[in-house]
């Protein structure tokens, strides 16, 4: 067999396996896998291992903030750092906003992508507006569209829905076998907080801590996961920052209920007292939920070891330190008036493989499944996420033993700072191919804009999660009543 590519002499790792092959590429897909394959056209991956590329699955591309403000990337610039970083396909959010139809925002999204990104994408549908015609037409529509992913938030002022609101979504999810995703903090809680922090002066970055207690991301996680049993409809909690909410969602999980969760790099690798810096300079740490401290980052470690969290994500929202992004509210705003988020998207894989694989917290295999294989299989892109013949040549070749530091000019990004700006990181991406063809390439971008195709994707694939009916649900105790699918 004749091949287009040969990825010769590394050492390939997937989710459960690790060993030594050559990988055959043809049309885009893995064609072979095998010792002395041959091709005109090579890569040597000697001493090197070849991995699946990643899958960033939470990221904020082009996207309007509710009052708003934009994020600093595009789907080029927020395309190339991801590529850089060692991931082959992303999947970013298309945010409704209040006033907005379903279908004119992805309408919108569409024109910002296409044409733009240099590795495959899909959208995760933020939800702010669920009308009547949006949860019985337009949803269903972006449904057969291939977007099998709705996110709502319970907090933000211009974006919060309420619990019966949650239910409704839940329930059209559930129907057309899409996954709920939520961000989980209590509104109330929060705002109680925030306004008596500023009556009183506390208006420095480093407030934003205690204005975000962990008692509401609990709450949030715990009622969220209430109102997700009440109609056995799938549930993925987004970027846990809190021990007790991650046992909340192991215990979810472990009486067979559909939840899913993620941890994101700051809540591993930075803590509160980042924040507390001279000047604005805090507000580059500024995120919700915020960053805690380093107990929650080692019991965050031990519940990403054990499973609890499906994936590892970036939470890429980038806002620039300038007039543009943190500062757009002026040199003296309040914490309340700054951007939440921060840069990541480059950086995440880099982290997890030093800091993770490197220093023994964590597997090749569980790196693999973090970084990649978990989200194609939970978010239903089939064709990626493993190493396997037929798959999309979607492949990061790594040099495990490179060390670099973090620059913000080695992020690609288009932000004027990293998080991690001088941290030493050892193992690298350093080739990045996508349905086979070069990304980048020892540190050259090969990909041209455009290059990137929209990935429709599946239903959401319950099976090994049973779930349950609750009995007021149930015709066969509720007195005969249909009330949910």
């Amino acid at each position: 067999m004749s091949y287009d590519l040969v990825i010769k002499g590394g050492e390939i790792a997937t989710a459960t396996d690790r060993f030594h092959a050559d990988v055959g590429i043809a049309g885009g897909k893995i064609a072979a896998l095998g010792l002395g394959l041959e091709a005109d056209d090579m890569i040597d991956a000697t001493s090197k291992l070849v991995l699946p590329g990643g899958i960033e699955a939470h990221c904020h591309i082009a996207q309007e903030s509710a009052t708003g403000g934009m994020t600093s990337d595009d789907y080029r610039t927020g395309s190339i750092s991801a590529a850089y970083g060692g991931n082959s396909s992303f999947v970013p959010f298309a945010a409704q906003h209040r006033g907005m139809g379903v279908i004119e925002t992805l309408d919108l999204y569409d024109s910002r992508a296409q044409g733009a990104s240099v590795i495959d994408y899909s959208y995760h549908l933020i939800i702010a507006d669920p009308t009547e015609k949006a949860l019985n037409d337009e949803l269903p529509t972006a449904f057969a569209r291939g977007i099998t992913s709705f996110k709502v938030f319970m907090t933000y002022d211009l974006m919060r829905i309420d619990d019966r609101q949650f239910l409704d979504i839940l329930t059209v999810a559930k129907t057309h076998g899409a996954l709920t995703m939520v961000h989980a903090e209590n509104s109330g809680m929060i705002s109680w907080i925030s306004d008596r922090l500023v009556s009183a002066g506390h208006t420095a970055p480093r407030y934003h801590a205690p204005s975000h207690p962990a008692l509401a991301e609990i709450e949030a996680i715990n009622r969220a996961i209430s109102l997700a049993a009440l109609v056995d409809a799938p549930l993925f909690i987004v970027h846990v920052s809190t021990p007790e909410g991650a046992e909340l969602i192991a215990k979810a999980r472990l009486s067979g209920a559909k939840v899913f969760g993620e941890t994101c790099s700051q809540y591993l690798f930075l803590t509160r007292d980042d924040l507390d810096c001279p000047g604005m300079e805090g507000a580059k740490y500024m995120c919700s939920p915020p960053l805690r401290d380093v107990p929650t980052q080692e019991a965050l470690w031990r519940h990403l070891q054990a499973g609890t969290f499906s994936v590892f994500s970036s939470d890429h929202a980038p806002y620039r330190f300038d007039d543009t992004g943190k500062l757009a509210n002026g040199p003296n705003a309040s914490f309340k008036q700054i951007a939440n988020g921060m840069p990541g998207i480059g950086i995440r894989l880099p982290l997890l493989f030093s800091e993770g694989v490197g220093k023994g917290r964590i597997t090749l295999q569980q790196f693999v499944a973090l970084s990649a294989t978990n989200a194609a299989q939970l978010y239903g892109m089939d064709s990626k996420g493993s190493i396997a013949i037929g798959m999309d040549a979607d492949l990061a070749i790594w040099d495990p033993e490179e060390t670099r530091t973090v620059t913000v000019e080695n992020q690609h990004d288009a932000m004027n700072y990293t998080p991690y700006d001088g941290w030493s990181l050892t193992g690298w991406p350093v080739t990045v191919l996508s349905r086979g063809a070069r990304v980048v390439d020892q540190g050259t971008l090969i990909a041209k804009p455009g290059a990137g195709q929209f990935v429709p994707r599946r239903p959401v694939d319950m099976t090994g999660h049973p779930g349950h009916v609750v009995p007021e649900l149930d015709p066969a105790t509720n007195f005969g009543a249909e009330i949910a699918p």
